[in-house]
């Protein structure tokens, strides 16, 4: 009889531990449905790859190569160029991300969205697929700028290792951004609201860091905007790997670009389903 009981004790310890791994597998399986479905609007429209790396390439030759004759400040004993190309690399990921909450709207418009809601899927497996399509679109925009930076001759770190550190960086970055996106269309639901404060939070997002140049030329009260600013963290990351191929300051970057993650993907998984109220 007690041998009985003793089983039984251990009968129902195990099922909720197995019965949460097969919830938590499920999870994983239904993010990364989301992801290959997004994947697949990329494959349809491939010209967006394109269209979307105009801007970056435009910063690269032009701003980078005029702006190259001015020494205005320490670089680091590289060329502007060189100094702002993890930058505008930074810059290219956040764009792509950022207006991410628009697809979101649309699929509300046309009933999409609603018919997600109802399927049983966890609201986190939904807001953290479309996140992760937005990194792996992002890294589409990575692999033009690094194309761009070989062809034109730009000296970036091309180790395997650092390279995959960058990448896993610029994941990062834009699941912030496209989870920080998606929160703002819960909040704006219109197409034109999301545009305009799309518009209004990237350009200080840009200039409040350090893409463009070092924080410590900027005025104090610029500091403490930079300080707060996840886009400084990862061009902090990108720059230590691909100029410097120093990573100094990784905890600190990856540490503060996680917990930005968590924190917007919990909001994010909150207010997803208002959307459609």
């Amino acid at each position: 009889m007690e041998s009985d009981r003793f089983a039984t004790s251990a009968a129902a310890s195990v099922e909720p531990a197995a019965k949460s791994g097969s919830t938590v597998l499920q999870a994983l399986t239904d993010m990364l449905v989301i992801i290959e479905m997004e994947l697949r609007k990329l494959r349809h429209e491939p010209t967006e790859l394109f269209t979307r790396a105009v801007q970056p390439v435009l910063w690269l030759l032009i701003f980078g190569q005029a702006f190259s004759k001015v020494r205005a400040f320490d670089t680091g004993g590289v060329t502007y160029q060189t100094y702002m190309t993890p930058g505008i690399l930074s810059q290219s990921v956040m764009f792509t991300a950022i207006f991410f909450g628009l697809s979101t709207i649309w699929e509300r418009d046309m009933g999409i969205l609603q018919k997600f809601l109802a399927m049983p899927i966890p609201r986190v497996a939904l807001v953290l697929g479309k996140a992760m399509a937005a990194g792996v679109r992002a890294l589409s925009q990575v692999t033009i700028i690094f194309l761009l930076a070989a062809i034109t001759g730009i000296p970036l770190h091309w180790h395997p290792a650092l390279l995959s550190a960058a990448a896993g960086v610029v994941i990062l970055g834009a699941v912030f951004f496209a989870t920080l996106s998606m929160i703002i269309a819960a909040i704006v639901k219109t197409r034109e609201r999301f545009m305009g404060i799309g518009q209004l939070i990237t350009m200080p997002l840009f200039f409040a860091s350090n893409a463009l140049y070092p924080i410590s030329i900027m005025p104090d009260w610029l500091r403490v905007v930079a300080s707060v600013n996840p886009l400084s963290y990862m061009v902090d990351f990108l720059r230590g790997a691909l100029v410097t191929g120093q990573l100094t300051n990784w905890q600190a970057d990856v540490g503060v670009l996680l917990v930005a993650c968590i924190l917007a993907t919990a909001v994010g998984t909150y207010l997803y389903p208002r959307i459609v109220a």
